[in-house]
């Protein structure tokens, strides 16, 4: 699985990067962006970034 930030949507509040950060972090255009794949290990904080993001910026895809 691999998470997809949509940078249109995104408002760069920071939740996904702080629950997730090796997989989610802020770039220089203060938007969020998925660097690297989904593993079992952080699978579920992952879900929890998807589920809780406010805008709904963020997506999987398999």
């Amino acid at each position: 699985m691999h998470a997809v930030v949509d940078k249109n949507t995104c408002i760069g509040c920071g939740l996904c990067a702080s629950t997730e950060p090796d997989v989610f972090k802020i770039d220089d255009d203060g938007k969020a962006v998925s660097f690297a794949e989904t593993t079992e290990e952080n699978k579920d904080s992952v879900e929890t970034c998807i589920e809780g993001c406010p805008v709904n910026a963020i997506h999987s895809e398999d």
